[in-house]
């Protein structure tokens, strides 16, 4: 899968940045970053696979150092890879692109490392290397409708960057900025998510159910509290958080509406992460993907172009103008993943999860 991503993304690198609405300039500055980001691909699948894999079986302490080291090690080479700080020629945006790599290479050898010495529950040894059918199989089985959840949200990402990239690359950036700063606050929510999928799973082959689904509202609620935090601080101090970043105007200014806007569906987020990552735990993945197929496809891509253009018919053309512009997509945001959230907290409340069999 790795080789496809590299060839595939690799090749047609600039074909992608340019469905993706970018401009010229921007696809000459930005092709470098994209091809060595997909020609290290294989670091990241390897990092969230073996993150997996020491998560589930109790060594999160592990997983944490593994990944503390990869980012550690990212954000000390970013500058001098970026700048070209020292001895290092100054390889801009495509600097990043390796130091990530570089980063997340390391963290995967620390890994295998732990994993090939067996300080952990699980130990690879050469028995493990051989072809299980039944085990593939099963695998496939359970991975299947994560992967395709995985596929759904992340093209519906792609899709609404399309449809801001047509206000412009100043409102790409400011959404883009504001994104990362969103990703990087709710990383203490996606760890108390998976913890909560953890224990889902532990409890359910323990057949403890009901103390599974005690702690899956247990921190659904905890999630909540902190988000519901977060969102606060982002609404009222959005403006400097991003100054740090940018303080070009316009960019400001998209970004400040990004966070905004899009930490008014928080409290809901906290739940539908929660509540879906504990479903997966169960051992049911389809369900997930049904739900994030209707909320991020069917609602959320029609919601955001229709609340950002005004469509009409003239002589028998289809004529767009803006209506809520980039705001349409913000709103789109918020309102899907707070429908995602009151699905998934409905479906979890009727119990079927319990019964699934892995």
């Amino acid at each position: 899968m790795s080789f496809l991503i590299f060839v595939s993304g690799y090749v047609f690198a600039g074909d992608i940045l340019s469905l993706m609405g970018a401009e010229p300039e921007l696809i000459e500055e930005g092709i470098g970053y994209t091809k060595v980001m997909y020609a290290g691909n294989i670091s990241i699948l390897l990092l969230f696979l073996n993150t997996a894999v020491l998560r589930g079986a109790g060594n999160a302490s592990v997983a944490m150092r593994a990944l503390i080291l990869s980012n550690s090690l990212n954000l000390i080479l970013d500058p001098v890879l970026i700048f070209g700080i020292g001895p290092f020629p100054e390889m801009g945006v495509t600097g990043a692109a390796i130091a990530t790599t570089i980063g997340r290479s390391v963290g995967v050898i620390y890994q295998f490392v732990i994993l090939l010495r067996g300080t952990s529950v699980i130990r690879i040894t050469r028995e493990n290397i051989v072809l299980r059918v039944n085990d593939v199989r099963e695998m496939f089985k359970i991975a299947g409708g994560g992967i395709t959840q995985f596929i759904v949200e992340s093209l519906s990402w792609m899709f609404l960057i399309r449809i801001m990239a047509v206000f412009g690359e100043l409102a790409v950036a400011g959404y883009t900025l504001a994104f990362k700063v969103i990703v990087f606050t709710i990383l203490p929510s996606w760890g108390m998510s998976n913890a909560a999928a953890t224990l889902v799973g532990q409890n359910l082959g323990a057949k403890k159910p009901d103390r599974a689904e005690s702690s899956v509202w247990k921190t659904a609620w905890y999630n909540m509290m902190f988000l519901g935090l977060v969102s606060v601080i982002f609404f009222v101090f959005a403006e400097p958080i991003m100054s740090v970043f940018d303080k070009t105007e316009a960019v400001m200014e998209y970004g400040v509406r990004s966070l905004q806007i899009i930490c008014n569906g928080y409290v809901f987020f906290a739940y539908g992460m929660v509540i879906s990552q504990s479903i997966n735990g169960a051992g049911d993945t389809k369900t997930p993907m049904i739900i994030n197929l209707v909320c991020f496809w069917v609602i959320q891509l029609p919601l955001a172009y229709l609340l950002s253009f005004k469509v009409s018919f003239v002589d028998g053309n289809l004529i767009t103008e803006p209506f809520l512009g980039t705001d349409g997509v913000l709103i789109s945001i918020a309102v899907c993943h707070s429908i995602h959230a009151l699905i998934s907290v409905w479906i979890f409340k009727k119990g079927k999860w319990k019964l699934v069999e892995v």
